[in-house]
């Protein structure tokens, strides 16, 4: 059993993206909704509720940890592996690689909750993978609540999008990392505003790898999916449908209640 754990939805686009690495593995996804948004939170109140949420996924039989947030990678992913050291665990980190090498204007910018966005894990990125690139920071508060409401097409929403986005366009930017992963379903606003010629980077894709690489036996499993919250469990997989992630509803083997 693998778990995969977020804030609360936005952990779901790195789960579609394992499931479709690992098809036939079996997941235990688990939003804590009773505490989302983590963006605005201290560290130390992150680093809390990851190790209780990485303690209940252990003993639910998971034998591979996925922190699918941002923000709780940047503040306890290191906690979490030193309170499991016989279990593998997978962080989420904002693409300021793959970002720095695909940029032509040598100009970048990371979308992200305000605690990532200030986060010295998101600046020792920066220095490692951006030597002669200039990376623009911008804290997003209330774009992953917004995910959270399933008010995605919220005219506000997009109206604080574009007011983010655009002096960033403006400033030379062709590359945007979407450092927290509710930010994933907002990407056709972003597109839209954005253009063809700026890239939105993902790394969902490079988490579902490297946990592919780690997973061994844990691969072969019956391709089933359990859905945990801290609150709320029955908004989970209704949210499923709304996130346009049916194929992942398919999969879920009792729906919380």
């Amino acid at each position: 059993m693998i778990g995969v754990f977020d804030s609360g939805l936005g952990g779901l686009s790195v789960l579609a993206a394992l499931v479709d690495a690992l098809p036939q593995a079996d997941f235990i996804y688990f939003a804590d909704t009773a505490h989302v948004p983590y963006g605005d939170k201290s560290d130390a109140e992150i680093q809390a509720r990851v190790l209780e949420i990485g303690e209940t996924l252990v003993q639910s039989g998971c034998q591979l940890l996925v922190a699918a947030c941002n923000t709780a990678t940047a503040a306890a992913v290191e906690a979490l592996r030193q309170a499991h050291p016989g279990i593998p665990v997978v962080g989420i980190e904002p693409g300021i690689k793959p970002a720095a090498q695909l940029s032509v204007s040598r100009r970048i910018a990371v979308l992200a909750t305000t605690a990532t966005a200030q986060s010295q894990r998101l600046a020792r990125l920066i220095e490692t993978h951006a030597a002669g690139v200039e990376v623009l920071i911008e804290a997003c508060p209330g774009w992953a609540t917004h995910v959270e409401q399933l008010h995605t097409d919220d005219p506000a929403l997009a109206a604080d999008i574009r007011q983010r986005v655009q002096p960033l366009l403006d400033k030379g930017v062709d590359c945007l990392v979407l450092g927290c992963t509710h930010y994933s379903f907002l990407a056709p606003l972003l597109r839209e505003i954005a253009g063809p010629k700026v890239r939105l980077i993902e790394v969902a894709d490079a988490v579902a790898r490297q946990t592919q690489r780690l997973a061994g036996p844990l691969a072969a499993g019956h391709g089933e999916i359990r859905l945990q919250a801290s609150a709320h469990p029955e908004k989970l997989y209704a949210a499923l449908t709304r996130l346009h992630l049916t194929r992942l509803a398919q999969r879920v083997k009792t729906r919380p209640a």
